[in-house]
């Protein structure tokens, strides 16, 4: 049953790729939009984002919560057109100073950033400034599916693909390696972790992994947070801001609570000012969605 129901959605997302592939990036990214728009918010996943925003931005009414939920379907499905337009996609960015160092030198070093924008374009963005990040990301349910996204993942780079380190043991394991090896490690650090620690996200505690902070102070290594902002159809800026400070607590688990919730303040602060643009869609808050 479980391969029946796989081939299915293998069948499915190849569709959806090729079709996105033949309309073209910009029509893809519009087609993509619309649909998403109209369908997303009648399907259950929303009643999710909608818990969500009730919970993290109580001072928006429920017409602007409404607005935001129908805004984030439509980048989320402009996200998936532009999936097979990588290498296409069109990107500014601001704050590359920061990254100066790391294009130069090396790492390692850890570039944190969240579900925002089309947070694909990141790698490809940096690889343009000379800098392969590894990823640590989470891998699909499905392995065809998987290695159907991570092939277009490949193609949006020039040269080797970049090095991909799916969520568990195996690949936190070869996440620590790249790490130790000079290599520039990205993450992102919105999801929830169950066994993570407690830390505010949006002024409301929230189960987030400590891996981040971890690894830098374990490397005494630059954390550096970027995200993709959307500045309309497959047109984007990516902005770096300076590299956060590293705790000098010599208590390590107050340092690594410090760093912590200071990735979360930078993400929090993030989607205040574009929440149409983060993925409200994860079970993010405890007991509350």
């Amino acid at each position: 049953m479980r391969r029946l129901q796989f081939a299915a959605e293998t069948l499915a997302v190849r569709a959806v790729l090729a079709l996105a592939h033949r309309l073209g990036p910009r029509r893809a990214s519009d087609v993509g939009g619309a649909l998403a728009r109209g369908l997303g918010p009648l399907l259950p996943v929303s009643r999710v984002a909608r818990a969500n925003l009730a919970l993290a931005l109580p001072d928006r009414d429920a017409a602007a919560r409404a607005r935001i939920l129908r805004d984030m379907w439509e980048n989320l499905g402009r996200t998936v057109g532009e999936l097979p337009h990588l290498p296409a996609l069109d990107w500014e960015i601001v704050g590359a100073e920061h990254l100066a160092p790391i294009a130069a030198q090396g790492g390692p070093a850890i570039m944190v950033s969240g579900h925002i924008g089309n947070w694909e374009v990141l790698p490809p963005a940096l690889e343009r400034l000379g800098i392969r990040m590894g990823s640590v990301y989470r891998a699909a349910d499905n392995p065809q599916v998987d290695a159907l996204v991570n092939r277009l993942r490949a193609r949006a780079v020039r040269g080797a693909p970049l090095p991909l380190f799916p969520k568990g043991a195996q690949g936190a394991r070869a996440a620590l390696k790249f790490l130790s090896q000079g290599g520039v490690l990205g993450l992102l650090a919105d999801q929830k972790l169950n066994d993570g620690i407690a830390v505010p996200l949006l002024g409301v505690p929230a189960m987030t992994a400590a891996a981040p902070a971890q690894l830098a102070l374990r490397f005494r290594c630059p954390v550096i947070p970027g995200r993709i902002q959307r500045l309309g159809p497959c047109r984007f800026r990516l902005v770096v801001d300076p590299p956060l400070a590293l705790p000098l607590d010599t208590d390590r688990q107050a340092a690594i609570q410090v760093l912590t919730g200071a990735i979360n303040d930078r993400l929090s602060a993030w989607i205040r000012e574009r929440p149409e643009e983060w993925l409200w869609l994860h079970r993010r808050w405890p007991k509350q969605s």
